[in-house]
């Protein structure tokens, strides 16, 4: 030990000669054992803190305890500059510390969340044949570290379950003592569906968004948790980001969109860990989700009410013109809306109703959905002879049979449709999927995380 250490301690004084060689030998030796001392206890109290079941090779905790602050007391007995008689030998400098068997969480403990941190730790010696099994028998996935005093489960426990740990603990003089005990985990009072909009094995445009929707609102805290768990690869470099929507009468729901389009040919692998996550008054997600899809050719429509025109553009390339009718500009409510859609779905027929205009479930043909404000690409043979010089619609872009089964052909969901040239902006009030109505600061402004920050 240090020499200003022990003068802060006042063993040595300014102008005063030290005692003899053995004495400040049995000082040192004094104070080695003090620390010694400390760190045993110092032990003891972190396997205690860890909030783990706790073992020691010998003493119970009261004796470790007892034990090792009855020698700190000794060794720093008031005013002392040398150890009590007979002290002297070197070879009594390291105190001796128990071995310590910990796990978490306690045995008996009740309540435990599927994704708590679940674990048996020993301080000296090695695990051997750890296995954390439930009443059926079935093993729960862990793993080892690499010093053997470590096992740690490596997936989310089941729902209203008993585990039971097996296996052994042997210590360095070989003495081996089992591992028992059993905890039970939480029974949710409720559950909370979730779903992904992209299915596995889909390919899907440029411009598809990936949606999860919850079956029930979630907190602030909830939706950050879920944020915190999601994540996305990409076989192509692409900056994106996940943003909450506003809630609907369904439930909560949460977007992501690359900043500009995806790539095209680009794979994306979306994970959504979700069960066992708490969230609050919402229960706990009834399972995992996860789909992996590509991102096919890129295939943009370019749809001017202006020119009354629209033309198709595959992978950089016009591919096809066709004559066309957008809504009637005169009346606010069936101007086609300005701005980029997706293709959200497709049918070889559509019945469309509306009321206040004077239809109810009129059959249409070859309709393409691009909102949910009843906007659609379709067959209309009665505006044949407005198509490509005049907008006369209820806001759908119409066109020839012929032109609309060739287009309906070649779409596909998350298609981007540009429609430029009319009064009306699109926006949240035209339906769910507006997300590239919407600038990319604000898009980043709305996920749960940045609010949270």
């Amino acid at each position: 030990m240090s020499r200003s250490w022990e003068r802060s301690r006042g063993r040595h004084r300014p102008g005063r000669r030290s005692g003899p060689r053995s004495l400040r030998h049995r000082s040192i030796t004094l104070h080695r054992r003090t620390l010694a001392k400390l760190l045993a206890v110092g032990v003891v109290v972190a396997a205690l803190a860890a909030g783990g079941a706790t073992a020691f090779a010998s003493d119970s905790v009261r004796d470790a305890i007892a034990s090792n602050l009855s020698g700190v007391g000794k060794g720093l007995g008031a005013g002392s500059d040398s150890p009590s008689d007979g002290d002297s030998s070197s070879g009594d400098e390291q105190a001796d510390v128990p071995p310590v068997l910990t796990a978490s969480p306690l045995a008996g403990a009740t309540g435990v969340k599927p994704r708590d941190a679940v674990r048996t730790t020993v301080t000296s010696g090695e695990l051997r044949d750890v296995a954390l099994t439930n009443t059926d028998g079935d093993a729960v996935k862990g793993e080892l570290a690499p010093d053997g005093r470590t096992w740690s489960v490596s997936e989310p426990l089941g729902y209203d379950a008993t585990y039971r740990w097996s296996g052994s603990w042997v210590r360095p003089d070989g003495t081996v003592t089992p591992l028992t005990g059993q905890f039970g985990t939480v029974d949710p009072a409720r559950t909370a569906r979730a779903s992904m909009n992209i299915r596995d094995g889909a390919t899907v445009g440029v411009g598809a968004p990936v949606i999860i929707t919850f079956d029930r609102d979630l907190s602030a805290k909830a939706k950050a948790d879920v944020e915190r768990a999601l994540s996305v690869r990409t076989s192509k470099q692409v900056e994106g980001a996940w943003a909450w929507l506003p809630d609907t009468a369904d439930g909560s729901r949460v977007h992501y969109r690359p900043r500009t389009y995806w790539p095209a040919n680009t794979t994306v692998t979306v994970d959504a860990p979700l069960y066992g996550l708490d969230l609050g008054d919402a229960g706990y997600p009834a399972k995992d989700l996860s789909s992996t899809f590509t991102v096919g050719r890129s295939q943009i429509v370019k749809a001017d009410a202006q020119s009354h025109q629209l033309v198709v553009v595959r992978d950089g390339k016009t591919v096809s013109t066709y004559d066309a009718s957008y809504g009637k500009e005169s009346d606010p409510r069936r101007v086609t809306r300005s701005g980029t859609h997706v293709v959200m779905s497709k049918s070889q027929k559509v019945l469309m109703t509306n009321r206040d205009y004077g239809y109810v479930d009129l059959p249409q043909y070859w309709a393409v959905r691009i909102s949910n404000n009843g906007e659609f690409i379709h067959a209309n043979p009665a505006s044949t002879s407005s198509q490509g010089n005049s907008n006369v619609t209820h806001g759908c872009v119409n066109l020839s049979t012929k032109n609309a089964r060739a287009y309906f052909d070649t779409a596909i969901f998350g298609d981007p449709v540009e429609v430029t040239g009319t009064t009306e902006k699109l926006s949240a009030a035209d339906g769910d999927i507006y997300d590239w109505a919407i600038t990319w600061a604000d898009w980043k402004s709305m996920s749960a995380l940045a609010r949270a920050s």
